[in-house]
């Protein structure tokens, strides 16, 4: 009698702890309008046919941040660096900016910061960016 109920009970908590279904909403990868407002602020087209100078301007500009660049893909058009955070703010700051070609003569430019694993969402730090790799870009 006792295994019966001890089979019995171990049934129900297996059942209690089913979810029910298993196929995941329909929308799971779709973009929400804050992460479309937040996906503007991160990227930028400029008029260049030149991924390479494009590339090393990346590289150039976040050095210039203070950065320490610890990859880059030319392949795919990546580069990922990090620096820790000044200004009383105790931390880590890694970016991670990816370079496309955009038509003939465009390249599209997306960066993403993250904070001590936060999600950088703070406009003036991509357009911090944004400032330091056009003069990068259009200084030589």
């Amino acid at each position: 009698m006792n295994c019966r109920v001890l089979i019995l009970s171990f049934f129900f908590i297996l059942q209690a702890c089913s979810t029910g279904s298993t196929k995941p909403p329909e929308n799971l990868l779709s973009l929400t309008e804050a992460q479309m407002k937040i996906r503007s602020y991160q990227t930028r087209v400029f008029d260049l046919s030149d991924q390479q100078k494009t590339l090393r301007a990346v590289v150039s500009a976040l050095m210039d941040l203070g950065f320490i660049v610890e990859r880059v893909n030319a392949p795919l058009g990546l580069v990922t660096a990090a620096k820790f955070a000044g200004s009383g703010h105790s931390g880590f700051v890694e970016a991670t900016v990816t370079i496309k070609p955009k038509g003939e003569n465009q390249v599209e430019i997306r960066a993403n910061a993250i904070f001590n694993t936060k999600p950088i969402e703070d406009p003036k730090v991509y357009q911090n960016f944004f400032s330091t790799l056009q003069k990068s870009l259009f200084s030589s």
